[in-house]
């Protein structure tokens, strides 16, 4: 038990150290941009060299990036993100109002790339003579060569620009089609071969020896035994699903997490910048570590 609690808590910390060093890495990386938010407004409003050095200390802007990364870590730990310069309002609040759709995105995305990896690749396997193991490549072949971002800009061309079948602001299904294939191809191959591999076992053969057909023994005792591989795949879509969803909200017009971060690096408005960090790396991290326990789970022999 002891040696279990410190597993745990060693692990925990590693994630913890993960996430703090991700966030003096965008605290940086952001002030790397020459000009801040002053400058900015000073373009838009005609500030004057007074205003602005007033307004920088108004904002703790004149403080060393050290002293500034104390100060908002410090902040952090206390529960607060901070106000949004862009925008005038808590961070906490536009966080929370563009979290739905980030969620019902990348939830929409992940389910349709689930069934279709998982539906294709037992499909191929009770029927190994017909298109479907080609498909299964194919899909595959997709998901490495084109980039979501290209699939998104084909699918507004063709759908919305020459079809003109649906809307391109706000479109939800084009973002969640063009995911969820892209999900299904990193899925799709590896479980295919785990599944192959796993119909030559020793209790598939006495399946089939009781009398069972093809498609009963793939479902119930086959699939079963390759769910691990399916648990460690999608902590790896999970994680990637942060970077495509940022993309499609971009080029549909989402107001979800993406379009927020987009937003306030183009405005220069740290506080938010490095609050949807935080966030983001918190939930790759998080993912990560809730697959692996459900691996270990699910598996035997990762338990040992």
């Amino acid at each position: 038990m002891t040696s279990r609690f410190l597993m745990i808590a060693a692990s925990a910390l590693r994630a913890l150290l993960l996430v703090l060093g991700i966030t003096v890495l965008i605290f940086v990386l952001v002030r790397v941009v020459p000009g801040d938010v002053v400058d900015l407004l000073g373009i838009e409003g005609g500030l004057t060299e007074e205003a602005k050095q007033q307004m920088r200390q108004e904002l703790g802007l004149d403080r060393s990036q050290a002293e500034q990364l104390l100060i908002w870590l410090g902040r952090v730990a206390q529960g607060e993100l901070g106000l949004s310069i862009r925008f005038q309002r808590p961070v906490a609040d536009l966080i929370v109002r563009a979290l739905p759709t980030t969620l019902t995105l990348a939830f929409w995305s992940f389910v349709i790339g689930l069934t279709l990896a998982i539906g294709v690749a037992v499909a191929a396997v009770i029927w190994p003579r017909s298109p479907l193991p080609a498909l299964v490549n194919a899909i595959n072949v997709w998901s490495i060569a084109m980039p979501t971002f290209c699939a998104g800009i084909l699918a507004i061309l063709v759908f919305v620009l020459w079809l003109d079948w649906m809307p391109l602001l706000g479109n939800m299904v084009l973002p969640c089609v063009i995911i969820g294939i892209d999900v299904a191809g990193q899925i799709v191959k590896p479980l295919h071969e785990d599944l192959k591999e796993t119909a030559t076992a020793q209790f598939v053969r006495t399946a089939h020896a009781k009398g069972l057909g093809r498609a009963a023994i793939v479902w119930r005792h086959i699939l079963p035994n390759s769910l691990s591989v399916v648990i460690a795949l999608s902590g790896l879509v999970l994680t990637g699903l942060v970077g495509g969803t940022i993309t499609m909200e971009v080029l549909f017009g989402l107001p979800g997490i993406g379009k927020l971060a987009l937003d306030s690096v183009l405005g220069r408005d740290y506080p938010t910048i490095q609050a949807v960090a935080v966030l983001l790396a918190a939930s790759v991290v998080a993912i990560n570590a809730v697959t692996g326990i459900v691996a270990r789970l699910l598996d035997p022999k990762l338990r040992t």
